[in-house]
This record gives C-alpha cells, sequence and structure tokens, in this order.
C-alpha cells in the first residue's frame, strides 16, 4: 500500500476519532458527574480543559512538526492520546479527569496539527479536494455518531468505555504509522523554534478563548481586552525575528491565505450555537424528548458527512474560494429562514432547514480547507494546519459567547421555564438575525479571497 492510501486511511480514522470523542463525552457527563460527585462547574471543565488546551497548543506544535517531522509528532500525539485515554478511563477523582482530559487536548492538538498538513503534503493539486473532502467528512461523522454510540455505550457499559474504545483504535493507527509511513515531512528542518512567541500566543488564546466562555461575566470582558493586547504583543514579536512560531507574512502578503482563515472564523461564529439554540428550542417550546431532539439535529452532520467528499473533489476543478463562498451562502440564508421561528414553526420546515445547512457546510469546509492550504508553501503546512484549526475552535466559542451575552440581556441569570418562552423565542430570533448578518458579511470575505490557481 503506498504512502497516499495510508495517509489517508490514518489520517481519516483520527478525524474521526477526535470529534467523537468530544461528543461522546457530552453526552456522558451527567453519568461522570454522578459517579465521581463532580459539581456543574468541574463538568464543564471536563469539556473546556480540553478545547482550551488543544487551541493552546494546536499552532506551536504545528510549528514543531514543520521543524521536526510531522509524522514523528503525529506518532507521539496518537501514543499520548491512546494512553491518556486510559488513564482517564480509570480516572477516580474530578481532578485527576480533568488533568488527563488536559493530556488528551494536548495530544490531539498534535494530530490536528500535522494529519491535515501530512494530507496536503502527499496529494497534490488537482487530488488534494478530493482527499480532504473524505477528511472532512469523517470528522462530521464523528461528530453525529458521537452522541448516539457514546448514550448507547453510557448506558450499557458505563461511562469509562467512552474512553476505552480509543484505546484498539489508537494501537492500530500507531502500527501503521510505524510500518506503512515511510517520510517524515519536515520542510522546515533546522530552523529554531520560537518558544517566547509561542508563550505569548498560548497566554493570548486562553484569554480570548476563555473569556468568550464566561461572557457576559466582567472578567469575561477583562479577559477579551488582555488577549486583544497579546495579539499586539505577540504581532510585535514575530515580526522581529527570522524564524518566527508564525510567519505574519502569511497574512499581510497572502491575500488568499488570510481570506480563508477570517471566512472559517466567521463561518463558524455565525453557525455553531445554531444546534445549541435548536436543540433548546426543540425540548423547550416543541417538548420533544432528548434522543427525539437528537434524531432531528443529526440530519446535519449526517448531510454533511454525505457530500463533504463530493464538494472538495468539485474544488480540484472548480475555484475553491467560489464553492466555499457557495456553502457560506446557503448558511446565511438557513439563519435567515430561522428568524421568524416561533412556537407553531413545523418539524418538516426545521428538517429541511437544517438538510440545507448540511449541504452548506459540506460545500464549506473542505473546500476552503482547499484554499488554505493550497495558498502556502509546503514548508508551511502544520502552521497553516493549526491555525485553521485555531479558527474553527475561537469561532466556536464566540458563536457561544454571543448566544449567551444574548440570554444574559434578555432572559437573565434564571431557568428556563414556561414563564419565559416568550423571552427565549426573543432571544434566540436576536440571535439569528445577528448570525445571518455576520454570515452573509462572511460571504464578502470568503469572495475576496482571491484565485487559488
Amino acid at each position: 500500500m503506498n504512502n497516499k492510501k495510508v495517509a489517508l486511511i490514518i489520517t481519516t480514522i483520527v478525524s474521526f476519532l477526535t470529534p467523537f470523542g468530544a461528543s461522546s463525552v457530552n453526552i456522558a457527563l451527567p453519568s461522570i458527574g454522578n459517579e465521581l460527585a463532580i459539581n456543574a462547574i468541574m463538568l464543564n471543565w471536563i469539556i473546556t480543559s480540553y478545547l482550551l488546551t488543544a487551541a493552546v497548543f494546536l499552532v506551536p506544535i504545528g510549528r514543531i512538526a514543520d521543524i521536526y517531522g510531522r509524522k514523528k509528532i503525529f506518532l507521539i500525539g496518537i501514543s499520548i492520546f491512546t494512553v491518556a485515554s486510559l488513564l482517564a478511563a480509570i480516572a477516580d477523582s474530578e481532578t485527576s479527569l480533568v488533568v488527563f482530559r488536559v493530556l488528551q487536548g494536548f495530544s490531539s492538538a498534535m494530530m490536528f496539527a500535522t494529519s491535515m498538513a501530512i494530507l496536503t503534503f502527499v496529494f497534490q493539486v488537482g487530488e488534494r479536494g478530493k482527499a480532504l473532502g473524505i477528511n472532512s467528512a469523517a470528522v462530521y461523522l464523528g461528530l453525529s455518531v458521537g452522541p448516539f454510540l457514546g448514550g448507547i455505550l453510557t448506558q450499557h457499559f458505563g461511562w469509562r468505555s467512552i474512553f476505552l474504545v480509543n484505546i484498539p483504535l489508537g494501537l492500530i493507527i500507531i502500527f501503521s504509522v510505524l510500518n506503512y509511513l515511510s517520510d517524515d515531512w519536515a520542510s522546515s528542518k533546522g530552523e529554531k523554534f520560537d518558544s517566547v512567541g509561542s508563550i505569548i500566543y498560548g497566554l493570548m488564546i486562553i484569554s480570548i478563548m476563555y473569556g468568550l466562555s464566561i461572557v457576559p461575566a466582567k472578567i469575561g470582558g477583562g479577559l477579551i481586552i488582555v488577549g486583544i493586547i497579546c495579539i499586539m504583543a505577540f504581532i510585535w514579536w514575530e515580526t522581529r525575528l527570522e524564524s518566527p512560531i508564525l510567519d505574519i507574512n502569511l497574512f499581510k502578503n497572502n491575500t488568499l491565505f488570510a481570506f480563508s482563515n477570517l471566512a472559517a472564523l466567521i463561518n463558524y461564529s455565525s453557525t455553531h450555537a445554531l444546534m445549541f439554540l435548536l436543540s433548546l428550542y426543540l425540548q423547550y417550546i416543541k417538548g420533544l424528548s432528548p434522543q427525539n431532539a437528537g434524531f432531528i439535529l443529526v440530519s446535519q452532520p449526517i448531510i454533511q458527512a454525505v457530500f463533504s467528499p463530493y464538494a472538495g473533489r468539485l474544488s480540484d476543478r472548480i475555484e475553491p474560494g467560489i464553492i466555499a463562498s457557495l456553502g457560506m451562502a446557503l448558511n446565511a440564508i438557513v439563519l435567515s429562514m430561522f428568524i421568524n421561528i416561533n412556537e407553531k414553526t413545523c418539524f418538516p420546515f426545521i428538517i429541511f432547514s437544517l438538510l440545507i445547512l448540511g449541504l452548506g457546510f459540506a460545500f464549506f469546509s473542505s473546500p476552503n480547507t482547499n484554499a488554505v492550504m493550497s495558498s502556502i508553501d509546503q514548508k508551511f503546512y502544520g502552521v497553516a494546519s493549526g491555525i485553521l484549526a485555531t479558527m474553527r475552535l475561537v469561532g466556536q466559542m464566540s458563536s457561544m459567547g454571543i448566544a449567551m451575552l444574548i440570554f444574559s440581556i434578555y432572559i437573565g441569570k434564571v431557568q428556563i421555564t414556561a414563564d419565559y418562552y416568550g423571552l427565549f423565542l426573543k432571544s434566540i430570533r436576536i440571535a439569528f438575525t445577528i448570525f445571518s448578518i455576520l454570515c452573509f458579511g462572511g460571504i464578502f470575505a470568503s469572495l475576496a479571497r482571491g484565485k487559488a490557481r
């Protein structure tokens, strides 16, 4: 089996494994809380610690992989992830579980930052979009089946089984990497690693992402301001170095790279909270059970998983920016369709809208990734992969931050009961209005990127 096929199989399994693990843990939180006697705040840290750690290390590890070899870093990452999964499965306290989730987040960053870079390296322009599309399909397949399979595993085998299933897959990947991947793909070998820039970058990401997660608390706004100051300090520092962790010229002199990443940030900022808002709407306003609400919501990632390979393949033949802009336009249309949502909105309308949203995500995600990775020299593949993943995570946190701010203004810190359903509907309509405006603006950012070829 050649390098291309092996690389595609291995990275596809990893692309399924990490989102599956994240989404399945969400469904197991009540069981984890009951067994380990964890309060709501610490339960939130089981999720947040993973996301924050992954985001902090994505770009630094991408740079390390460019210098020392992507196969090497990928192998270390999957090895740590496998061990961390075993440790999480046998955790006996809230502290130990959070520590092992941090370890999982760190190792996931090693895999995120290298898997896309490896795929981009082994698949050349003209065939790259299809490979990236298959990879994107695996991500959303993991997201869609995570809650379903996670619920089955938790119900029949306990929450620890969610972590245990990672171990055999991890061992298979380790064996495959050692025996079938021959290259190491170190495109920046011999260059220096910027440790100071990495520390500033880490502080920047922690301040912004954690600040967004606790908006509208005053400390949240303060942390975001600290993050903005760190951004300015980071840019100042990076422009002074010969071998920076992040070459600012990637953004300054490469319109395609800069606007493609901006489009990703806007897309996730405007769409991620939609599923959260609809989940609450279906259960509170429509009176559905969590299971039935899940059956409706799963239509979106399934459509995305089905059409992502096709969209990626299409971006090999047609300018990827055009395909990605079409996908963002579909997302903007769906968001605007939900502006007038009310207690009488019918289920067929919701399902149809989610199907269109899944199509929009498919046409945006893999073509946009293709545009990003095709716009740079191969020496930056690891860093670019890390930046793109960071745009996704920061966008997701921003989207939830906007939703929480709107809830705080219109509903306040109260439990959502029948007395507050009117205010709840008003809040989500305002949220969909803001998100649709943001997404329509993102279409212009997407179109402004220029041509990849």
